[in-house]
């Protein structure tokens, strides 16, 4: 909303989803009101807001520019409504094709993810706590394995792709629960508009991280730019403050533990020192009183009390130096890990090493289902192909679906989940006439 109470005409015809020739015309013919300023025609916000009450033709709307928000949109031809997409009807079924497993609450399922998403709506809407997705890039190029099977084709770019992607996004925004969460990952040339994308859709309040990825070694590619070796995974909820976190560390390298606790103890192992003092003096209080025959430096004031630095020296845990100043010994394996940050290197194997195009490292796959969801929850990814998501999510005690429209994804599947003697069912879409 204008701080000024006045709207200018681009405004008015922006929350009127019409063209500022119209505007003009509502104000020649008087429908609505507009006052000069500066050579500049403005509108009032209670001038505006009569005018769509009285032009309003069902129930009260609700006039968008009174909400802030950071949220914006792409435009572009053929641009679907929410509505339409979420509420289209299409008639189809899944229908078991084998590897029944009763009892297994797994689903891989064969067909179009738009198409499958929109039935699972049926079943599961509200229900998946955890989304990972791997879209093609909109790179305009068909990839195959190793062997040359055709693994998958990418050929939707520019506005087609993007709005192929939303599609899927309001979909899977519906089938979400309240603490659900969504990881995206897209290559950096397009992931931009992907965000806009995301913004629309889960709004940008839901936005949590922008990750980078790094997925390769340097590249030295002759052009004139800098070498391309990170992707982007963009990480929304759908609802950001009752989303699963666990707050899961990231461990201690051995590299991290030669900085951080460069001394070893016969007994208790790597540790480093800390001061048993902080700034502040304690007037009156156990903390400014002496302790062994020392009293706090100038200043200062014990971290703890005379208590517990008894318990303390009495288990070994003060190291007391030869000029005898008493330190707090600080042991690695207490060390609970380190906050995750939104820096990750996860680099892919070379496609000799695995089974499909693009797939994905199995220690970031574990981070993110670790992180975003519980050992009674579902994780989906509707872009299955090698099923690395599904594997990891089983090995980690979740349920999962896993949806891919690939034939070479589901003969991956089908040999790699025999190899791990995983528990699903095998399921196709089929559309009825």
């Amino acid at each position: 909303m204008s701080q000024t109470g006045f709207l200018t005409l681009d405004e008015v015809a922006q929350n009127l989803k019409v063209t500022r020739q119209t505007v003009s015309k509502y104000i020649k013919k008087k429908a609505l009101n507009a006052v000069k300023i500066n050579k500049s025609y403005r509108i009032t916000v209670n001038d505006f807001e009569n005018f769509v009450n009285a032009n309003a033709t069902a129930q009260k709307p609700s006039i968008s520019y009174l909400r802030r928000t950071k949220n914006c949109t792409l435009q572009y031809s053929d641009k679907s409504e929410e509505s339409e997409i979420i509420s289209g009807v299409f008639h189809g079924e899944l229908r078991e094709v084998g590897q029944s497993t009763t009892g297994s609450s797994n689903q891989f399922i064969f067909g179009d993810n738009y198409y499958v998403l929109k039935k699972l709506l049926e079943t599961h809407k509200g229900q998946i706590d955890l989304v990972y997705i791997d879209p093609p890039f909109g790179t305009g190029q068909d990839f195959n394995s190793i062997d040359e099977h055709s693994a998958y084709s990418d050929k939707l770019v520019n506005s087609e792709f993007l709005e192929f992607i939303r599609k899927r996004l309001f979909l899977l925004r519906e089938l979400m629960s309240d603490a659900g969460s969504i990881y995206l990952h897209i290559d950096k040339k397009i992931g931009h508009y992907v965000k806009i994308v995301m913004d629309e859709v889960f709004g940008y309040q839901n936005f949590i991280n922008d990750i980078t990825r790094i997925k390769c070694n340097p590249k030295n590619f002759a052009r004139n730019a800098y070498g391309n070796y990170s992707d982007t995974i963009l990480y929304y909820a759908k609802n950001r403050d009752g989303q699963i976190w666990n707050d899961i560390k990231e461990p201690m390298s051995n590299e991290k533990r030669k900085q951080l606790f460069p001394k070893k103890h016969p007994k208790l192992g790597f540790y480093t020192t800390n001061p048993i003092h902080a700034p502040g003096k304690t007037v009156n209080g156990d903390t400014g009183l002496e302790w062994k025959g020392l009293k706090p430096p100038k200043g200062r004031h014990w971290r703890y009390s005379r208590e517990v630095l008894d318990e303390l020296d009495n288990k070994g845990l003060i190291e007391w130096s030869s000029t005898g100043n008493p330190r707090k010994i600080v042991l690695a394996d207490e060390h609970k890990g380190f906050k995750i940050q939104d820096l990750w290197e996860f680099k892919d194997k070379g496609l000799s090493y695995v089974d499909y195009p693009t797939q994905k490292n199995f220690d970031m796959l574990e981070r993110i289902i670790r992180n975003s969801s519980n050992q009674d929850s579902i994780v989906l990814d509707c872009f299955a192909g090698s099923g690395s998501t599904l594997r990891v999510a089983n090995t980690l005690g979740r349920n999962w679906i896993g949806i891919d429209n690939s034939t070479h994804s589901l003969e991956v599947i089908k040999a790699t989940f025999a190899k791990d003697q995983m528990e699903y069912d095998v399921l196709e879409y089929v559309p009825l006439d």
